[in-house]
């Protein structure tokens, strides 16, 4: 089969085209034919080791000063060590064509999604591994997965809109279930025009909230019509257009220094929630704003159970809709990566595999 292969930390490079094996399903797992992949930083960031302890910059800029290297040593990877040479690709929108021994037939043929975060000891336990990070992923014409990790999904969308969904919805939905985001409240959600922040846009709303999108100024206006009752452009002083203590939930895949201001905007109580840092991962934080106003601070990687199987239900009842910016052949990854750093877009980028003959 058809694949692209990350062969170590470092530029674009180590994106290889290649023809590998097709996986051979074991007992408990399928074979799925990938009909369109999406494109995540986190891709980038592994690739790059942006993870490690020794990067202080932003994804945008690390990628950038990388100028074709790797900028960390052995603990770039976001879980444990990189795998490499591996196959990434954290978004799959595949359909069922084989099965391990064992398996049930009547999954044959059908199209779905697959939960990227795996909790292979259970939901009791904080433990998780991802697709595409851990064991290889969608960047490729085909992929096996555990079972388990399959979840059919019946609704009109394409395949491409439907590989927008898995890893930054499922984000985005589970930063909001730690927070307990309940209707009427109001949320202030950074970031708001990249996958996980438009995401979270739809989801707040969907839950009843008020909600305060912060993107630039060009892409405003599609954060409104996505749902956003205010926007803010990023480059403004937030504190000043919101008001102090004005909020009870941020939501933040930015950090960086914009950091103090997101606290300064939680009313007494309020909860942070965070799952990136793409403007950079050390931030300044004054102590006394958080313990005199009682602020609660989350980081979330680990999805809780309910988040993947709530996201496909809001799908199939058309209570959130897709976001897809632009789609490029698999073999145009490298473009595709570039495209993405530049943030001029709003939602998700999808990588199209080849058709495939018969595994």
């Amino acid at each position: 089969m058809t694949a692209i292969v990350t062969t170590g930390r470092g530029g674009y490079d180590k994106l290889e085209l290649c023809e590998v094996p097709v996986p051979q399903p074991a007992a408990g797992e399928v074979l799925l034919q990938v009909l369109a992949a999406g494109v995540n930083n986190n891709e980038i960031n592994t690739r790059l080791g942006w993870y490690s302890s020794e990067v202080a910059t932003g994804t945008a800029e690390a990628a950038r000063a990388a100028a074709g290297a790797a900028i960390a040593r052995a603990d770039g990877s976001w879980n444990a060590a990189t795998p490499f040479p591996f196959i990434q690709g954290t978004d799959c929108c595949g359909r069922v064509v084989g099965l391990g021994t064992g398996g049930d037939e009547r999954l044959l043929g059908l199209r779905v999604l697959v939960r990227p975060c795996m909790r292979p000891q259970g939901f009791g336990s904080m433990a998780c591994i991802w697709l595409g990070s851990d064991i290889d992923g969608a960047f490729a014409q085909f992929v096996k997965v555990p079972a388990t990790e399959i979840f059919p999904v019946r609704c009109t969308w394409s395949d491409a809109e439907l590989a927008t969904i898995p890893c930054v919805y499922g984000t985005a939905e589970n930063m909001l279930r730690r927070t307990g985001l309940a209707r009427g409240e109001h949320v202030l959600i950074a970031g708001a025009s990249g996958g996980v922040g438009s995401a979270a846009v739809q989801l707040a709303k969907r839950r009843g909230a008020i909600v305060t999108a912060i993107a630039a100024q060009p892409k405003l206006e599609q954060l409104r019509a996505i749902g956003a009752d205010r926007v803010i452009n990023r480059d403004a002083d937030i504190v000043t257009s919101l008001g102090e203590q004005s909020v009870d939930v941020a939501v933040d895949v930015v950090a960086g220094p914009a950091f103090p201001a997101m606290l300064r905007t939680l009313r007494r109580g309020g909860r942070y929630v965070t799952s990136g840092a793409i403007a950079g991962p050390l931030v300044t934080l004054d102590m006394r704003t958080l313990y005199l106003r009682d602020l609660m601070l989350i980081g979330a990687t680990a999805w809780e159970e309910p988040v993947f199987s709530d996201l496909v239900s809001y799908i199939e009842r058309g209570e959130i809709r897709p976001i897809l910016a632009k789609t490029f052949p698999l073999e145009r990854i490298a473009d595709a990566q570039r495209e993405f750093l530049e943030k001029r877009h709003v939602g998700n980028f999808v990588l199209i595999p080849p058709a495939p003959g018969k595994p």
